[in-house]
């Protein structure tokens, strides 16, 4: 039997059936207000649409975004790692009253849903990226994010019309809960391992991977399709690099790859929870979680979102981390092998991560084929020959 949805005796998608939500729109076109979204707040109402954010029936109120930052609760008592908050500036705020339904738009008008206002307030930003990010430094882009908020956060649920492009661009990789739950059940798997990725799968990915096949019945290759930072590569280049790896390197059924809307906030150890959280509503009883987990640049330790998991309270959810340590090529033992597994010194090793692979196609290096499967170096390259002749 797989997971329960978190916090929830089932799944709270929040997205409108097709008839009903086009009668929704009709009417919200005509709302005297029209909130824009930003690309995260946008991302997060897609997250509530498709239940992945379950049990969460819209944006958060000041006692949930106090609980969430100080304690990791909701006001209900529900566990949630990281606040889920829409804002607006200031004049905006003091135009609209509790009790109005609100528009809820991106950068180009297009109408994806409505909140009913129940609160209007404002935070310290400084509390919520010291307790989410613990930084305050703006260089940090999950920090920028929150400091460039309007200085008002609006609360109440929300009704989703619409899920974008997401839908037909990545047709049968864009996947909601109910999806990979019914997928999961039909291949009889019961435990099912999250893997979080916003890269191509190099061969520490792929180890990753495969361990956690050896422990659960299956594994979710569960792809980010949502904004990421500059330098990323797009998603539908690493959908086909991980197409490649999986239909050449791992047995068949053993293996699902799907995507999910979200942008990510790097927000490392918080964000490692809440990757868990919302992959129980998935249905997958366990996350991958290696080295810098949902991290940038240096500001978290290699394995703080590993500690971070024996710090909360025991049952708050259900899914389960799979901690694993730095994976490399060992020249010692002849494979792939993390430092619990191998004695191998540094020099012994072939230290693998996505930023050198990215250095590699910049500086028109060699790939060896201990850094990545050939097949993935194919479709990365003509990728990065496509860049350099557009350029």
């Amino acid at each position: 039997m797989l997971v329960s949805p978190h916090g929830s005796v089932g799944l709270k998608p929040l997205l409108l059936p097709p008839q009903e939500a086009e009668e929704a729109r009709r009417l919200a076109s005509s709302f005297e207000h029209k909130i824009e979204m930003t690309s995260r707040e946008l991302s997060d109402l897609l997250m509530l649409g498709m239940g992945a954010y379950t049990p969460l029936d819209g944006f958060m109120s000041y006692r949930d975004w106090q609980g969430v930052c100080e304690e990791m609760k909701t006001s209900a008592g529900v566990f949630w790692p990281i606040p889920i908050t829409l804002s607006v500036n200031e004049e905006f705020a003091n135009k609209i009253k509790i009790g109005d339904d609100v528009a809820l738009t991106d950068d180009i008008g297009r109408i994806y849903g409505q909140i009913t206002i129940q609160e209007k307030y404002q935070i310290d930003k400084a509390i919520e990226c010291n307790a989410v990010f613990g930084t305050v430094d703006t260089n940090h882009p999950g920090v920028a994010k929150v400091m460039e908020q309007g200085a008002y956060n609006l609360s109440g649920p929300v009704k989703v019309f619409d899920e974008g492009d997401y839908p037909k661009k990545y047709k049968g990789l864009y996947m909601r809960p109910a999806e990979t739950r019914a997928l999961f059940d039909k291949n009889g798997w019961s435990s099912v391992a999250a893997f979080q990725t916003r890269n191509p799968m190099h061969r520490s990915h792929e180890h990753l991977a495969k361990i956690a096949i050896e422990i659960c019945d299956g594994l979710l290759i569960h792809q980010v399709l949502g904004a990421l930072k500059p330098g990323d590569i797009p998603a539908e280049v690493r959908v086909d690099a991980i197409d490649a790896l999986v239909k050449n390197y791992f047995v068949p059924g053993t293996a699902i790859q799907a995507g999910y809307p979200i942008e990510m906030r790097y927000a490392g150890p918080r964000e490692a929870l809440l990757h868990a959280v919302f992959r129980q509503n998935f249905g997958c009883s366990h996350l991958v979680v290696g080295r810098d987990h949902a991290g940038v640049g240096d500001y978290y330790g290699p394995f703080d979102a590993h500690k971070i998991f024996d710090e909360i309270p025991k049952g708050c959810m259900e899914t389960q981390p799979l901690k694993i340590d730095i994976a490399f090529y060992s020249y010692k033992c002849g494979g792939m092998a993390t430092g619990r597994t191998c004695p191998s010194e540094q020099n012994e090793r072939l230290n693998i991560s996505g930023t050198r692979l990215r250095e590699m196609f910049a500086n028109k290096e060699n790939v060896p084929a201990e850094f990545s499967r050939p097949e993935v170096v194919a479709v990365l390259q003509s990728y990065y020959d496509n860049l350099s002749q557009a350029g």
